[in-house]
């Protein structure tokens, strides 16, 4: 277990990604017109009437804000992580182990905030969106939205900080996500930013990142309803 954190969220592979100053100022501007364009985006989709056509369609224009986003700053890398000795391979069962570990340590937590009313509350306005829509449908969309985020705030912003990227990524993954207003999102972004963060800066990549967001994302979609 010990091996598997080093590889997947400490030990960074060698790479050679810097950007040209002209490239790095480009990617600073645009990320930064991004994440203002994005927060105001999804907290406009998570005021909307929960099971509505209007919301999918807000959950679908974010997703493209995100995804543009990431493209329009320049360059995108898959990453590797360590394989053991001189090996290098693409991050992807490990990832997914890692989203399914932070699902346990979640549902733990779950088991506590649902004895506490305020905390309970914002879980469950949150929840509405399944209760009320189509499960189906909101699967994609949790899907398609995990990618899209990945690809902006570890692919394009992390990219466009050139000092504690996982700091300031992290920071402004969780100010994107209070502007929907509930603090539980925010919480969960620092946890699931932080880690997303730490396995860009190890793998050099967003495949990493993007499967262990996906992973998490998907089964607590499914998983929280029946603890709330």
């Amino acid at each position: 277990m010990r091996t598997f954190i080093k590889r997947s969220l400490w030990d960074v592979v060698p790479r050679d990604q810097r950007d040209t100053p002209e490239a790095l100022r480009r990617r600073q501007v645009v990320a930064a017109a991004v994440v203002l364009v994005g927060a105001l985006v999804l907290g406009w989709s998570l005021r909307l009437e929960p099971g509505g056509n209007t919301f999918y369609v807000a959950a679908i224009v974010l997703a493209g804000v995100w995804a543009a986003g990431a493209f329009l700053s320049g360059r995108l890398h898959l990453g590797r992580i360590s394989g053991g000795g001189e090996v290098f391979i693409r991050p992807i069962l490990a990832p997914v182990v890692l989203g399914l570990l932070m699902v346990g340590v979640f549902v733990l937590g779950a088991l506590v905030v649902r004895e506490v009313d305020p905390l309970a509350s914002y879980v469950s306005s949150v929840l509405e969106y399944a209760d009320e829509g189509s499960l189906t449908v909101l699967a994609v969309i949790t899907f398609v939205n995990g990618i899209a985020e990945e690809l902006f705030f570890r692919g394009a912003m992390y990219a466009a900080i050139p000092h504690h990227p996982v700091l300031w990524t992290t920071l402004a993954y969780v100010v994107a996500t209070l502007a929907t207003g509930n603090v539980m999102l925010g919480f969960a972004a620092i946890l699931l930013g932080t880690v997303c963060g730490l396995e860009r800066r190890a793998s050099g990549g967003v495949l990493a990142p993007i499967l262990t967001h996906i992973t998490w994302s998907l089964s607590m979609l499914f998983v929280l309803p029946l603890l709330f």
